[in-house]
């Protein structure tokens, strides 16, 4: 059996594709032959927030699945649009990598000078950082992950917050300062998961794409991105959520908070794990009665 998996062309994905595509030839003894896209949120220059949010990374792999080009793609969950695609199911969620953000800098997050300049490309990042320290300058920027902590090296920037998941992956561990544990800085709904995505209509791959999948992660995320969904918030928002199943009970909690980082709401919920959707749209709907809508006033969509 040989199969075509759709990536993005970018290192971090080439890489994550690949560590699936070998999964699936370890499991199976399929041939995967990975199928470099280039995604209009690759070549766009804009900020994430201006382009229209998470699907600016999915609709081009989504259209190749569509025109026959390839047989399955891999995402990070985190690009992906809540909202559900007849035309595509998510056939896998493998078990998940670290869920927490990473600071790359020379030292610790505490030790930054006053003033200093710190990279994200996440609003989330920044609300939930100035809310530890509204002392740093907090610089959007774009970028693949080698490209944003080369601003550190040329004098652009003082450090970078990054997934710890991605960096791992691309094997930049050692410059990684700091973990932010998720009490800290509430990861993004999905944050450390790979989606492998196929056509619905194509049931002899769902089921063979299926071999990847975990339960756990699956339960955790579907939680994670039915607070997301139900807040309507896109990932322009500063929405963190995170959810951990055990086996026999799911934990989720979440935090909407302000960009200057003054204002928070933050809940957290506890269910069964077959009630993940259920336990996400609760935990968001708490949220909103405790006026977390008014904090994401204009950042959602």
């Amino acid at each position: 059996m040989k199969l075509r998996l759709g990536t993005r062309r970018s290192l971090m994905a080439m890489t994550q594709s690949r560590m699936i595509a070998d999964a699936y030839a370890a499991k199976t003894g399929a041939e995967i032959e990975l199928v470099g896209i280039t995604t209009f949120g690759d070549v766009s220059n804009a900020q994430l927030s201006q382009l229209g949010g998470t699907g600016v990374f999915v609709s081009a792999l989504r259209d190749a699945l569509a025109a026959g080009e390839v047989d399955f793609a891999v995402h990070s969950l985190k690009d992906l649009p809540t909202a559900p695609d007849d035309l595509v199911t998510l056939a896998a969620l493998p078990t998940r990598h670290d869920v927490r953000d990473a600071l790359v800098a020379d030292r610790k997050f505490a030790d930054l000078e006053p003033g200093s300049r710190v990279g994200t490309g996440s609003p989330r990042r920044i609300a939930m950082l100035s809310a530890l320290r509204a002392d740093l300058v907090y610089v959007p920027i774009r970028g693949n992950a080698e490209t944003r902590i080369g601003k550190i090296a040329k004098g652009e920037l003082d450090a970078v917050v990054l997934a710890a998941a991605g960096l791992h992956r691309i094997g930049r561990d050692a410059e990684i300062a700091q973990f932010f544990e998720v009490e800290e800085v509430q990861p993004a709904p999905g944050q450390g998961s790979l989606a492998v995505e196929c056509l619905s209509t194509r049931s002899d791959l769902v089921d063979f794409l299926g071999v990847l999948d975990d339960p756990r992660t699956r339960s955790a995320v579907t939680a994670e991105r039915a607070v997301l969904s139900a807040l309507e918030a896109g990932c322009s928002a500063p929405v963190g959520a995170y959810a951990f199943d055990d086996g026999r009970t799911l934990n989720l909690t979440a935090a909407v908070v302000s960009l200057d980082g003054r204002q928070a709401v933050r809940k957290s919920a506890a269910g069964s794990p077959p009630e993940a959707m259920e336990l996400g749209r609760a935990l968001a709907a708490a949220m909103i009665a405790d006026g977390a809508d008014r904090l994401m006033g204009e950042h959602s969509h």
